[in-house]
């Protein structure tokens, strides 16, 4: 596998030109036609040196015998993280985004209806399939209560500050008397007053690993086993906008490219997966063909960052989706200029 030490500056030049007509054209790139490029004072010969060069580091690949050369997955790697200049939002495009978060704004849309609407406006602004991925809200909780409803098994009341109640099934000890689950219900009350079942969690935890909860071995195993089903309980929604853009921008031959990528779509729970992954840390994450088991088969790159509620928690990821030819000097600072006016907006 070849990296940025392994070419000189010419060679460095001609890959970058060929990767980046690549990303333009979709089209093999031949010598002749960087031969006439202004910007590369060197021979065709020379130029067929430099690529076959490149080829045996494993940066390209001819699709045909005769044909031009292609970047290969590692050579677009290669060019994004080291060769790519990444250009600024432009004026209108950061008008669009923010026009889209005031009139969401200003009409007290929901939460879900924001995410729609980022999703169609990041759709239509990158010219590719859109991703929105959303934790279902998760309010401040004033109550909770347990109700046996059949051996091993309890009714969980969740009561939030807003007065809203959701309620949750989960497993038991088969053993458990009947005041374990008052006793259960009046520790976790006292502790999540105020707080998300999520922020809670740890605090109970640690305090329960400590054994400094003044609770029996069965109540504290009721605790421990429901804080953790309750804490994960809450679901994610996957927003897909805009997968017409796939099809318009397929050549013939990439048809079943992306009708495989349509299957990958369709595997909502392995997209939801790929976008958890990218949760942690900051910024902007890329993800290339095969880099993932999720593209294997249909070769496509996809550029997320997460967005923030206002406790500057992480509650999302949004992005696009599309041919490993994506623009990534185009995409990836409008990815992330949504991301952040989302968080705004969440504010």
């Amino acid at each position: 596998m070849g990296g940025i030490s392994d070419i000189d500056a010419r060679a460095r030049e001609v890959f970058r030109k060929i990767v980046e007509t690549y990303l333009e054209t979709g089209e093999p790139v031949g010598s002749r036609t960087l031969s006439r490029d202004e910007g590369l004072d060197v021979s065709a010969a020379t130029i067929r040196n430099v690529m076959s060069d490149l080829t045996e580091l494993g940066l390209l690949h001819a699709p045909h015998v005769s044909a031009g050369r292609l970047p290969t997955q590692t050579g677009i790697r290669l060019f994004v993280d080291s060769l790519l200049q990444i250009g600024d939002i432009s004026p209108d495009e950061r008008r669009a985004i923010e026009q889209s978060a005031h009139e969401v704004g200003a009409r007290d849309a929901g939460v879900s209806d924001v995410l729609e609407d980022v999703a169609s406006r990041l759709s239509g602004l990158t010219q590719s399939a859109s991703l929105v991925l959303a934790n279902t809200s998760e309010p401040p909780l004033r109550h909770i209560e347990f109700i046996a409803t059949a051996p091993g098994e309890a009714l969980v009341i969740l009561v939030a500050d807003d007065g809203s109640v959701e309620n949750r099934v989960i497993k038991t000890p088969l053993d458990l008397p009947a005041s374990a689950l008052t006793m259960a219900a009046n520790y976790l009350s006292a502790r999540l007053r105020g707080r998300t079942m999520s922020e809670a969690r740890d605090h109970v935890l640690t305090e329960l690993h400590h054994e400094q909860a003044e609770l029996d071995a069965l109540t504290a195993k009721l605790v421990r086993d429901g804080v953790a089903e309750i804490a994960q309980g809450g679901e994610q929604s996957l927003i897909v906008r805009g997968r017409a853009h796939l099809l318009d921008e397929a050549a013939e031959q990439d048809l079943e490219r992306v009708r495989m990528l349509f299957d990958d779509l369709e595997r909502k729970q392995g997209l939801i997966d790929l976008m958890n992954a990218s949760i942690q840390g900051e910024g902007v994450k890329i993800f290339i063909g095969s880099e993932n088991q999720l593209f294997s088969l249909s070769g496509s790159s996809m550029i997320v960052a997460p967005y923030k509620d206002q406790s500057k928690r992480v509650v999302g990821v949004l992005g696009v989706i599309g041919p490993t030819r994506l623009n990534y000097a185009k995409v990836i600072p409008i990815v992330d200029y949504t991301a952040e006016a989302v968080s705004r907006l969440l504010k």
